[in-house]
């Protein structure tokens, strides 16, 4: 970017370099600046800056978009009016974040996305690996739940809570019930940091017959003892379309299962479409499993958040309306915090947001007929 002496003609020096000099001109600049931009060769800069009129010479340099994605989901609960998320609010443009911790049990987390909070020293790898998401699964729940609140990418319905990657699938989505269980028992182990705690997996299973933990069920049993131990577990009802009384984590009683509905515009009414997916706005979910065993229902479907690798993608599941849920737990415990002192217990959490949320959705779809709660965290 060439700027030239006051009295001298820009458009003049940029042909005679041009000429001269084989300069390539770009742009020549007459009104907020007397200059040019052109493609110089390296070796003449130094010589072309002592031209008489030649004010300065500096290079040119990148720059990209700076703007924050709000996603539908975000805005269909209700995020952008939560006290608490203050997304967009005032305070806008301040690295404020929900001061609450989210493990996520999953593929991994990105380690050094810029629009996540990633806990690097809480990483925990279950799998052989490092905690670095190579899947990309576990960094788009990650976003969905707490997305930085500022001028890139997307936010999430917490923005900047403190996510935890803790790897119990690998590259490909895939692991064992050991390797899960190995991430409950890492979270149990940070009970007293760890609030709320994210599995957007599932596999085929039930609720035990006996009670309490120590069923036998080695797996509803890590989780029970989590769950007494204060932490909140959020899981996915699965992609199925089954009775989710087939499936854990999403059947065992202690945790606060959810399935999914699309919702392409933010709003109510089931008047949007989106080339994402052919389901219905404000519907139940096509693939969603269903049943007794659901406690809350969210936004699931063409869902926009963070990448691996430092990106963002969409992707569809009770993966990802789990993951609304899990950012919703975040400012419930939040505000609880804020205004008593102490951490409110799992079933606190889980009755709060029920009790918080709307039948504002149409479940003509949904096979069981029965019309959860779709969570909303406008009040908290």
């Amino acid at each position: 970017i060439v700027v030239t002496r006051p009295g001298v003609d820009p458009a003049g020096v940029s042909r005679d370099w041009s000429r001269s000099f084989s300069a390539r001109v770009s742009f020549v600049y007459t009104h907020a600046l007397s200059g040019f931009a052109a493609t110089l060769p390296d070796a003449l800069v130094a010589r072309l800056r002592n031209d008489p009129r030649i004010a300065s010479i500096v290079p040119d340099a990148p720059v990209s978009m700076q703007a924050q994605q709000m996603p539908p989901g975000i805005n269909r609960i209700d995020a952008d009016l939560s006290p608490t998320a203050k997304i967009g609010g005032v305070d806008a443009g301040v690295d404020q974040r929900v001061p609450v911790d989210v493990a996520v049990l999953d593929t991994g987390i990105d380690l050094d996305h810029p629009d996540l909070n990633v806990y690097t020293p809480g990483t925990k790898s279950c799998t052989g690996s490092t905690g670095d998401d190579l899947n990309g699964h576990g960094t788009h729940d990650a976003g969905i739940i707490g997305a930085l609140d500022n001028s890139i990418g997307t936010v999430g319905v917490a923005p900047g809570a403190r996510v935890w990657p803790v790897q119990v699938l690998d590259a490909k989505g895939n692991g064992k019930i050991s390797n899960v269980i190995c991430g409950i028992d890492y979270v149990t182990q940070h009970a007293s940091e760890i609030e709320v705690a994210n599995m957007s997996l599932a596999g085929v299973g039930t609720q035990p017959t006996a009670s309490g933990c120590t069923t036998g069920d080695a797996y509803h049993d890590a989780i029970c003892r989590s769950v007494a131990a204060g932490v909140t577990y959020v899981v996915a009802a699965g992609n199925n379309m089954r009775d989710a009384a087939g499936y854990v984590p999403a059947a065992y009683d202690e945790v606060i299962t959810v399935s999914a509905m699309p919702d392409y515009d933010g709003k109510p009414g089931g008047l949007a479409t989106s080339k994402c997916s052919r389901d219905r706005d404000d519907s139940f979910g096509d693939l969603s499993n269903f049943g007794a065993d659901i406690d809350l229902i969210a936004p699931g479907v063409c869902i926009y958040s963070t990448n691996k690798g430092g990106g963002y993608t969409t992707l569809s599941g009770t993966s990802m309306a789990a993951a609304h849920v899990s950012g919703a737990a975040a400012l419930y415990v939040a505000n609880w915090v804020a205004g008593t002192g102490v951490r409110p217990t799992p079933d606190e959490v889980r009755t709060g947001l029920q009790n918080a949320g709307t039948l504002d959705w149409n479940n003509t779809d949904d096979r069981d007929k029965i019309k959860e709660k779709l969570v909303n965290v406008a009040s908290f």
